[in-house]
């Protein structure tokens, strides 16, 4: 069975579209290989700067014939439908055959598909993949009316099979597919013929080309970690630079050049950021002092001096760029040393979003959410405004602006520069985080208060203004935010009840938003003696607030009223549906979830986990199972009883009209169960709870098994279904049963 090989020869394509590159190669051909009816055992794909390639062995020699019969129109119908059948077919009228079935007479047509050989498949094939390929940027070039990512050279397709290799043949945009390839482009110019992907590999090693991305990235990063170790220094990791490093060159030659001793005192995320994103350095720091000391730089070839003028040259223009930042850094501390007023003021003119007002409205709405949650994760309020009101002051700064992604990292230095406590300084960077789902959360109070305070501000401003993710399409990042939210509060186990605080920071912004003034819509919602629980859902809050407003204000008032609730509630089930989604790792259940979710207080994320996670490990044992099936029937046969009388039975049940023993004997496991719930369900217990539950199972199986609920007596009837309600309180003091599915 032969083996195909292709390889695409371009110039250098960049270096984030290669690994896609790659996959889409090979999911292409292998698809349309299979579609047209090959097989084959295995594939790869590689990526070098200017090549991608495909290798695919033990493939079918051609495809299969095949026999496929078409039912057509019933016999008699128009001539029309008839000779449309036979286009769609390929076949003539004197090939159908009439058959008859229950439903008439038809015509057949039986339709044989001869098979191809591999090669005319592939000849077919290749170039369609080639003219419609799925770059994200392409171009043309010459006269031609191909697309490329970059202008494309050369095309090699083999099959290559045990007595020889062959050529297949075709051409796309005057390009002919050959047996050629070309090396290094600076050490070993020239093309060379190749029969096989092992002599593929083999020469192009030979010729100073490492085909394999991973192999490049390895010998990058052992080069560069054992000569940085031969100098008593450590590399800093960093695994997207390696990625981004290795698609750059074809033949890795790692190098270590120093950094000018003027640039040394610089923070060392500065320099790493600017030889990351400027000149893709790898940072060498000294492992005794955490400076970065020197850098790693990674050339494409070998050279006679042993990479001396490429290291000068690097270093030279690296000294330009750390010239900058030392600029940045020595202007930006006149101001940090100054108290950041500067920087705090001109967040001012910065819009955060056009109806949410600007950067300063934003950072006192946080402020005055900070000061609240403060308290409630035992972090001092003051402190917390403070931290809140520095926090974003950084992003005047002209670091941050030459370099975003440094927001935070330097206000932390910047308010230590300012005299600020060291706590307060880490709130800067702490609070952004976590930015993915595998980052750490903050854990200092201060920062958990303000990181907490920013993320919900974001989620309830978008609210306000109607700004929800809708499908994939969440350009404000709200999922991660409300994502963090959930992780900082499970996380550090803290008990916090959402609903107040996102009703109230939910009034604040759609004030904001409809008096399109941030000093109009703190003086409707100013926190007062009446409100310290900043319940805004409460009708009886905005009465309130409705004696003080004004005749301007009056219909914005009126219509908080009436939506604040109602927003609040949907971005409280929005928090309830990532709530559910962060728990999957957990493969806690989803109807468990919402078994917990229905059982108040719903705001409260730690408690809702701890009962959805007692309640999972409940069901995990056969007691449990057992239980919960007990529970469904006394629900069901209560639910039936009571949409049949048109009565609830919800009242105590009462021993004294019980008939049999296995009856007495439910009243009194019933009341022992409910003994020991109740302190355990204080303690907030819940296992220890759903323990005392499992007790149960056995009077209510016999229970079930003596006892006939709907008796011909009606007060005995009335009795045993109170007595099911009992069941059902007394299991469902923890979740809400019905909701479990099955």
């Amino acid at each position: 069975m032969p083996d195909l090989l292709l390889e695409l020869f371009s110039e250098e394509i960049p270096a984030r579209m290669q690994r896609k590159a790659a996959d889409d190669l090979k999911r292409l051909v292998t698809d349309g290989l299979v579609e047209a009816g090959l097989t084959y055992a295995s594939a790869g794909a590689f990526a070098t700067p200017r090549r991608l390639v495909l290798t695919v062995e033990d493939l079918t020699e051609a495809s299969p014939t095949t026999t496929e019969e078409r039912r057509g129109p019933k016999v008699g119908a128009p001539d029309k439908a008839l000779e449309g059948f036979l286009r769609g077919a390929g076949v003539a009228r004197e090939d159908l055959e009439e058959r008859e079935d229950k439903k008439g007479t038809f015509y057949y047509a039986r339709i044989t598909t001869e098979g191809r050989p591999a090669a005319a498949i592939i000849a077919d094939l290749v170039p369609q993949v080639i003219r419609n390929f799925p770059w994200p940027k392409s171009m043309r070039w010459g006269s031609g009316s191909l697309r490329w990512v970059r202008p494309l050279h050369s095309i090699l397709c083999l099959l290559n099979r045990e007595d020889g290799a062959e050529v297949v043949g075709f051409e796309v945009d005057g390009i002919p597919s050959g047996n050629t390839t070309e090396g290094h482009r600076f050490m070993a110019p020239g093309r060379f013929s190749v029969t096989s992907f092992e002599d593929y590999s083999a020469k192009l090693k030979g010729a100073f080309v490492v085909l394999s991305a991973e192999d490049r990235a390895e010998a990058i990063w052992h080069d560069a970690t054992t000569m940085a170790f031969a100098a008593g220094l450590e590399v800093v990791p960093d695994k997207g630079l390696l990625a981004e490093v290795a698609g750059l060159v074809e033949w890795p030659v790692v190098l270590m050049g120093e950094i000018g001793a003027d640039f040394l005192d610089l923070p060392a995320e500065v320099l790493q950021t600017s030889m990351r994103e400027h000149q893709k350095f790898f940072s060498v720091r000294n492992p005794a002092t955490g400076r970065i000391e020197r850098f790693i730089t990674v050339a494409n070839r070998d050279t006679a001096d042993q990479g001396a003028t490429i290291i000068a040259g690097n270093a030279k223009v690296l000294s330009a760029r750390l010239a900058d930042a030392k600029f940045f850094w020595d202007n930006d501390l006149r101001v940090a040393r100054d108290g950041m007023g500067d920087w705090r003021e001109s967040l001012k003119s910065v819009t955060f979003e056009r109806r949410l007002g600007s950067q300063s409205e934003r950072v006192e709405r946080i402020a005055a959410l900070a000061r609240e949650i403060a308290p409630m994760v035992r972090a001092d309020p003051t402190a917390a405004e403070t931290a809140a009101r520095i926090a974003k002051a950084d992003l005047s700064s002209e670091m941050v602006f030459e370099f975003p992604e440094l927001q935070g990292i330097m206000g932390k230095y910047y308010a230590i520069e300012a005299g600020l406590d060291a706590e307060i300084a880490a709130v800067a960077e702490e609070h952004y985080a976590p930015l993915g789902p595998t980052d750490e959360v903050p854990t200092a109070p201060l920062s958990v208060a303000v990181a907490l305070a920013d993320k919900m501000d974001l989620l309830t401003g978008f609210w306000a203004i109607d700004e929800k993710p809708t499908g994939s399409k969440d350009p404000f990042a709200l999922r991660r935010a409300a994502l963090g939210v959930i992780r900082i509060v499970l996380d550090g186990s803290k008990r916090i009840s959402l609903g107040p605080l996102l009703a109230g920071q939910v009034a604040f912004n759609y004030g904001a938003s409809q008096f399109g003034d941030f000093q109009s819509a703190y003086r409707m919602l100013a926190a007062s003696a009446d409100n310290s629980g900043r319940d805004f859902v409460a009708s009886d809050i905005w009465d309130k607030y409705l004696e003080q407003a004004g005749d301007v204000e009056t219909d914005i008032v009126m219509e908080a009223k009436k939506v604040v609730p109602e927003i609040s509630q949907n971005l409280l089930s929005f928090f309830h549906d990532r709530l559910k989604v962060h728990l999957r790792a957990e493969n806690i259940r989803h109807d468990v979830i919402d078994a917990a979710l229905a059982k108040p207080p719903t705001d409260d994320l730690t408690l809702i986990v701890a009962r959805a996670r007692a309640l999972q490990a409940f069901l995990d044992t056969p007691e449990g199972e057992n239980l919960i099936q007990g529970f469904k029937r006394a629900a069901n046969i209560l639910t039936q009883a009571e949409e049949k009388d048109g009565v609830e039975y919800r009242y105590g049940a009462d021993v004294k009209f019980a008939e049999t023993e296995e009856e007495r004997a439910l009243f009194k496991a019933l009341e022992a169960a409910n003994a020991a719930i109740a302190p355990a369900l204080k303690a907030e217990d819940f296992a220890a709870a759903m323990s005392h539950m499992a007790h149960l199972r056995g009077p209510i199986d016999a229970f079930f098994e003596a006892v006939q609920v709907n008796a011909e007596n009606d007060i005995i009837r009335r009795n045993r279904l109170n007595l099911l309600h009992q069941i059902t309180e007394t299991c469902g003091a923890v979740a809400d049963l019905t909701r479990l599915e099955g």
